[in-house]
């Protein structure tokens, strides 16, 4: 199938993924929260909440490169359809209520577990099924989508649970189930072109071959700084204004002006790079992000507050698809799983270190001194990127 991100067959296709992506964020975002109140329902020690969030993370610390490894050399449908069933069974684990404080230990592992292999093979099907001069409109709509589901998640919460201080779970965790169920079968659904060579490709290939491509570690670099950096956004902004007195609804509103930005970003990728090349705009989008962040530590009026903010999700909304564009383009087609998986190692890791540095760092100045720290790692990131050769090729 050639250029299928432009044939009828092909937009079927993305438009599948894309729906998988919105799917896969909204049970993770329901199941997640959601397990921290039954957690607080059975009044879990403070350790095991630590656990219980730990749990969730550390799954792709451990297995992201094997699940790459694993979508090279299976296929994408396959590690989707195991993500898939694990999703929707950590939704049952959760709703059994069965194990107490490590029964949601355990459902969370299996929670981690399930979205780890469905995001790393959506990455390389769309890394695979977007053909050349695609890959920043597919990662675009991708990272779209995956922000779309992240924002329903909490959304459904409220709906099925209702407003009050803790929400009703069991009817929470068992709505979760069946979106899980709505995944596998869309899953099923999904059918890609054959790709023997690249299966060859992967059996020969390896770690190493990507480790040596030019740039690579610039780009994961770029790529989880910036992921920190949208992190500590949604930590320190509330934090920034109940250091200035500002209500929390306004600051809800921050978070969700930052949010949206970051999504009309990504909409509309495809065309920005068109426009300005892949440099250009990763350059300009890291900068962009630093001198916002920076700007937002300083006294505002709630106006201008928010008007930064719009400006701040811009930047921050453009670092992750782009960078996953650039992979699909340098590694070699059987190795695009690995290549995802090897990013996302690098996301968990940033999540991790980052934002304890900065905090540490900048602990004695408050919010805004954190906020300041990040500004500065987000400029150095950008100067990187200046000698990242991200443009050529079909897609500038």
């Amino acid at each position: 199938m050639t250029g299928p991100a432009t044939t009828g067959p092909g937009r079927r296709l993305l438009a599948l993924l894309l729906l998988h992506s919105a799917l896969t964020q909204v049970v993770t975002f329901v199941l997640r929260p959601t397990s921290a109140y039954r957690a607080l329902e059975l009044d879990v020690p403070t350790a095991w909440l630590g656990a219980l969030t730990a749990s969730f993370a550390v799954v792709p610390l451990v297995l992201a490169v094997p699940s790459g490894q694993a979508t090279d050399r299976f296929g994408e449908r396959r590690v989707m359809l195991v993500g898939a069933v694990l999703l929707a069974l950590s939704g049952v684990v959760f709703a059994s209520g069965r194990g107490g404080a490590a029964g949601l230990v355990l459902g969370s592992v299996v929670l981690g577990t399930g979205h780890l292999l469905s995001v790393v093979g959506q990455q390389a099907a769309v890394a695979n099924t977007a053909g050349p001069g695609r890959f920043d409109t597919a990662f675009g709509y991708y990272t779209f989508a995956a922000s779309l589901g992240q924002a329903l998640g909490p959304a459904l919460i409220t709906l099925v649970g209702g407003e009050g201080a803790l929400p009703d779970t069991t009817p929470i965790f068992w709505t979760a189930t069946g979106l899980g169920a709505a995944l596998l079968v869309c899953t099923a659904f999904l059918r890609f072109p054959g790709r023997g060579s690249e299966r060859t490709a992967a059996e020969t290939g390896g770690m190493s071959t990507l480790l040596r491509l030019p740039g690579l570690l610039r780009a994961l670099l770029v790529s989880c700084v910036v992921l920190a950096a949208v992190d500590i956004t949604l930590v320190y902004l509330p934090a920034l204004g109940a250091d200035r007195g500002l209500a929390a609804g306004f600051v809800g509103l921050l978070l969700t002006l930052r949010a949206v930005a970051s999504m009309a970003s990504r909409l509309f990728l495809g065309r920005l790079v068109a426009r300005v090349g892949r440099r250009r705009l990763m350059i300009g989008s890291v900068a962009l992000a630093a001198v916002s962040m920076a700007v937002v530590a300083a006294p505002l009026p709630p106006v201008a507050l928010a008007a930064v903010v719009v400006l701040l999700g811009l930047g921050l909304g453009v670092g992750q698809p782009l960078t996953m564009s650039w992979l699909a383009e340098v590694a070699p087609a059987g190795l695009r799983g690995r290549a995802m998986s090897l990013r996302l190692t690098g996301n968990r890791l940033g999540q991790v270190l980052i934002p304890s540095t900065v905090g540490l760092v900048a602990a004695g100045v408050g919010a805004a001194g954190v906020l300041w720290a990040t500004a500065a790692a987000l400029a150095a990131v950008g100067v990187a990127a200046r000698r990242l050769a991200v443009d050529g090729g079909p897609t500038t």
